[in-house]
């Protein structure tokens, strides 16, 4: 039985992983064509790495970091070296010992299906940048009196509460957040452009999915883009309960002894199609009255209270969720629900 060894190599120097790989082989007097196992926590640097690993000929897996089993105590050390003896202990309890739900495997995507995934992820980038740079544009204004209201480009039109022209030094800053303004808008309309010609392209499983969503009346392109793109677009589903799981949609029930509770929603799933889920579903409710799901929403939660109202969108969302995999995926059009005119 030969001895674990710890061997540091620098980020992407893969010439030096390759080198690292064969000489443990050399070492260890294995044949080269011997299978080699990895894994590594999901984070910044994506999944290019699994790529390059599996290029390789190393059998590779991407592990969800927060299903990573930890020691409960309070305080806990926590160094490079413990967290690599952790997962390599892991890994061998996967791969030699073939336990299943000891941690959560993330499914990698292509490089062409990842790429789908930026256009809207810009989107909501430049979207967020444009409502901050509106926010401090308001916020200049009212800081010399002036009611912000209808923004003027020409900054040299607004005068401060005593009818003064603004100080040199705000007017440039004006004009330079204008400037950002301008670019940042230019960029959100192109990007719509693309997004457009795309779906209508029709040429990937990510475009059709969200032309059909965008369809049904009360979907527009912000929510077809997600949905289809991060979840329907690449992941083959396979029963609701997987749908709800992977959106982080699904209950956390606490039940020990005499204490039985919910903690909400597990939050585990896609961030981005959780949140706008939640707004869509908010849209459904206005625009689709007499679907089954809007009924089924008024009659336990449209009485009660704001709070009970909050925690109704929420099970909905699921709800709709789960009826957008069966439209997209076996064109079962939610029950009640009226599509767009063409």
């Amino acid at each position: 039985m030969h001895k674990e060894r710890e061997v540091t190599i620098p980020a992407r120097n893969i010439e030096k992983l390759q080198r690292a790989i064969l000489t443990a082989k050399e070492k260890l007097g294995l044949a080269a064509e011997c299978r080699v196992l990895s894994c590594y926590e999901a984070g910044r640097d994506g999944f290019w790495l699994h790529r390059c690993l599996e290029k390789m000929g190393v059998e590779n897996v991407v592990v969800d970091s927060a299903s990573i089993e930890v020691n409960r105590r309070k305080r806990r050390a926590k160094t490079d070296r413990l967290d690599a003896k952790k997962l390599l202990a892991m890994l061998v309890r996967h791969a030699i010992y073939k336990e299943k739900d000891m941690w959560k495997i993330v499914r990698v995507p292509t490089e062409a299906q990842e790429d789908e995934r930026r256009r809207h992820r810009q989107h909501d980038r430049l979207t967020g940048e444009r409502t901050g740079i509106l926010a401090r544009l308001r916020s200049l204004l009212v800081l010399h009196g002036i009611n912000p209201g209808r923004l003027l480009a020409d900054v040299a039109a607004y005068r401060d509460w005593e009818g003064k022209p603004l100080p040199e030094a705000i007017q440039d800053e004006l004009k330079h957040d204008f400037e950002r303004l301008a670019l940042v808008t230019r960029q959100l309309h192109d990007l719509d452009q693309e997004r457009e010609k795309r779906i209508k392209s029709q040429a990937t499983k990510g475009d059709q999915s969200t032309a059909k969503l965008m369809q049904l009346k009360a979907v527009g392109m912000e929510t077809a883009s997600v949905l289809g793109y991060e979840f329907f677009g690449w992941r083959k589903l396979r029963n609701r309960r997987q749908v709800a799981s992977l959106a982080g949609l699904t209950g956390t029930p606490y039940d020990s002894g005499d204490s039985k509770r919910e903690l909400g929603i597990s939050k585990a799933g896609n961030p981005r199609v959780r949140h706008k889920m939640i707004e869509a579903t908010w849209i459904w409710l206005r625009y689709q009255p007499e679907s089954d799901l809007t009924k089924w929403f008024l009659k336990h939660y449209g009485p009660g209270s704001h709070r009970k109202r909050k925690a109704g969108i929420v099970a909905m969302a699921r709800k709709l969720l789960v009826a957008f995999w069966k439209y997209v995926d076996f064109g079962e059009v939610p029950v009640g629900a009226v599509l767009k005119q063409a």
